[in-house]
């Protein structure tokens, strides 16, 4: 990246705190995260002075050109692959539908000329019953139109995927598995190398697609040790603004286009590039690419020192920390913590001024709380998963933050008339004892 991109402004290093986000503790980097100050610098330029359409041959249009083209070098350097395997897209649901749609549609367009037997029948997707529902949602919606057929393969109660249930669900029809690189939930890494090189041993013509929006900017993604052909990444979940995502397509993959129109992205997705955004994706990319080791080990201190706080100041007979016991199977800003005998929802409403943060279960007045599914693929009881809460830590999480949490979070529990009078005992502590 230019000296200018990344000079570090005052006080906004990993670490540091940004004024906007004093007076409400920011715990939900896994939803979303602020535009970093050194990709909003990166972007300032191309709100006003460099405005001209990147496929024009003037002048104007060169110079956005340039930031296009730079912005791609710089994603593919993040991930390990050529700029020539990277699709910019507007988000992780349109990246994740692509891959899933474009290979289906792929197939079926093949197919339909051929009179192998195996080609016989509907595409079939294998994925697991945790993906997003950018996954879930858009095979559920090609099922009901008699496009594909899927099959969700169950998880442990860690939330990790078995590799045998992955190659056990495969079928002759079999076109694609996705497999999400992390949770987004409980934080659980999945075995994706593992799972592709099975796939390619058991059926060599099968695509294998990862979601790995959740990864970015806190563990390394190589899509060439992950051994992938799709691979998802969000430019919002590390830093890069919202609306602005990519696909990798690993060179010789056929996809059928999602979206028809000009020769942008080599002919596979029409549409005038988002210079602005795509400016701001290409800092972040290289952002996370030279504060990786920094910024994993301080998201992971502050995620530790979150949990232990919380496992000392709750009854700990009532809480049980979800995910793997592993560490290296887990993100290092999640932690997905459970307190049989609250209410989560009701909890982060209370502190919605002073707290932010995600329940494990959303309020449905008519028909009580929801759980999420992935909790419930997990085999999480209902009375820890009502009482669940996703905190997960970020670039700029600060330890006076992560105090603030707990007192903030320990003093409502109190307010909804937990009982603290027993010190009990840690059995019902599954998966963990306090910081993973």
């Amino acid at each position: 990246m230019e000296q200018q991109l990344v000079q570090q402004l005052p006080s906004t290093g990993v670490g540091s705190k940004l004024p906007h986000l004093a007076e409400c503790v920011y715990l939900d980097y896994n939803a979303t995260t602020p535009i970093y100050p050194e990709v909003s610098e990166a972007m300032k330029p191309y709100i006003y002075e460099l405005f001209g359409n990147p496929s024009s041959v003037h002048a104007y249009g060169q110079q956005t050109r340039a930031a296009v083209d730079k912005a791609r070098q710089q994603v593919a350097g993040l991930i390990n692959c050529s700029p020539d395997e990277v699709a910019f897209t507007s988000c992780g649901t349109e990246s994740d539908n692509w891959a899933l749609w474009g290979a289906v549609m792929a197939r079926r367009g093949s197919s339909s000329s051929s009179s192998s037997s195996s080609q016989q029948g509907l595409p079939h997707v294998v994925t697991s019953q945790i993906e997003h529902p950018a996954v879930t949602a858009c095979l559920r919606s090609m099922a009901e139109q008699g496009l594909c057929t899927f099959t969700a393969v169950p998880v442990d109660s860690q939330g990790l995927i078995s590799v045998t249930d992955v190659v056990s669900a495969l079928t002759p029809n079999t076109v694609l598995v996705s497999i999400m690189h992390s949770n987004n939930e409980v934080g659980s890494l999945q075995p994706v190398a593992a799972i592709a090189a099975a796939v390619r041993q058991a059926a060599p013509g099968c695509l294998v697609h990862s979601d790995a929006a959740q990864s970015m900017g806190k563990v390394a993604v190589d899509v060439q040790q992950l051994g992938v052909d799709l691979l998802t990444l969000v430019g919002h979940k590390f830093g890069a603004p919202k609306g602005v995502a990519a696909l990798y397509i690993r060179q010789g993959v056929q996809l059928a286009n999602l979206l028809s129109g000009g020769s942008q992205e080599r002919g596979r997705r029409g549409g005038t590039e988002n210079v602005l955004l795509l400016a701001g994706l290409g800092a972040a990319a290289e952002l996370a690419q030279l504060e990786a080791d920094a910024t994993a080990a301080h998201m992971r201190s502050m995620r530790d020192r979150l949990a232990a706080g919380l496992l000392a100041a709750l009854p700990r007979h009532l809480v049980r920390i979800n995910g793997p016991q592993d560490s290296a199977l887990q993100l290092p800003n999640t932690l997905s913590i459970s307190v049989k005998g609250l209410s989560a929802p009701s909890l982060l409403q209370m502190l919605a001024q002073k707290l932010a943060a995600s329940a494990g279960a959303a309020c449905h007045s008519s028909h009580g709380p929801a759980v999420s599914p992935v909790l419930q693929a997990m085999r999480l009881h209902p009375d820890y998963a009502v009482g669940t809460l996703r905190l997960s830590t970020g670039r700029h999480t600060t330890a006076d933050e992560v105090d603030r949490a707990v007192t903030l979070i320990v003093g409502a529990a109190r307010k909804q008339g937990l009982e603290f009078g027993s010190s009990g005992s840690s059995s019902d502590t599954a998966n963990g004892t306090a910081a993973h």
